[in-house]
């Protein structure tokens, strides 16, 4: 690592975890998770990765999600997903240090295509850490905090802002909008950082830094980016805040990041 931006010695974005920052409180449950993870799939599977506060080591027990990234040797079936599903149910109920499981499955193809290369490709190599099978990171380049980077990673804020005000518009209880917030003030968060990122040339996961990288470069947006992290890391359900996300900060954040970096290429 370079000066504390998230780069290696040449400048490119340093992989974030590894499962040696795995806390004790949570190698039982990343062990259960690679046993079931190689009992259900076998050999469809190509490889398998841990990703968030757990590998990088600042996950807090009984507060903290399981995040595994999957990847397919060949096209995701339905069969797959269901299990898949299975399991963030099973490993969620048996261990009460996470709250939560959640499973993204991907192929070889996807993560390797030219489409998915700054995308998908990108979090496999930089984003996640190895827990079974070959490693993509191997077949994919090295990054650097460019604006390409930026756009095909959170340059589609425009099209899902449409989705979460109909969710925020069925949401009829204080855990239905807490459970759209948390995922609300996250993005939010990330995009800001993204937005300011070959700005600022470095790479970093977590909320609080982000905002405040964010905030030196758009100070007027500061305290709503802090309130998208607060947002992000423990959800109110307040229906004002939510409304505050979606309607304010998210477009204009949105309009900003097309102006500066362009829209995300189109997935078919």
């Amino acid at each position: 690592m370079d000066d504390g931006r998230g780069l290696d010695t040449d400048g490119a974005i340093a992989r974030e975890g590894s499962l040696a920052r795995v806390g004790p409180a949570f190698a039982p449950v990343v062990e259960a998770a690679r046993a079931r993870i190689a009992g259900a799939f076998g050999d469809a599977l190509h490889s398998a990765y841990l990703y968030g506060s757990v590998p990088r080591g600042t996950a807090v027990p009984g507060t903290s999600d399981l995040d595994l990234q999957l990847v397919f040797r060949d096209a995701v079936t339905g069969a797959q997903r269901e299990a898949a599903g299975e399991m963030e149910a099973d490993l969620d109920a048996a261990f009460g240090e996470v709250d939560g499981v959640g499973v993204l499955l991907g192929s070889v193809r996807d993560a390797l295509s030219e489409l998915e290369r700054h995308n998908f490709g990108f979090f496999v190599a930089c984003l996640c850490t190895p827990l079974l099978g070959e490693d993509l990171a191997d077949r994919l380049p090295r990054y650097r905090p460019t604006s390409l980077l930026a756009r095909e990673t959170n340059g589609d804020l425009h099209l899902v802002l449409p989705r979460w005000r109909e969710r925020a518009g069925r949401a009829e209880t204080a855990a239905e909008r807490a459970g759209l917030g948390r995922g609300v003030g996250r993005r939010l968060v990330r995009t800001g950082f993204t937005l300011v990122m070959p700005l600022w040339g470095g790479w970093t996961s977590d909320l609080d830094e982000s905002a405040e990288i964010f905030g030196r470069y758009r100070p007027d947006r500061l305290g709503q980016m802090r309130a998208a992290v607060a947002e992000g890391r423990a959800p109110s359900g307040d229906p004002e805040v939510l409304e505050e996300l979606i309607e304010d900060l998210g477009p204009w954040l949105a309009a900003e990041y097309r102006a500066v970096h362009g829209e995300k290429a189109p997935r078919p």
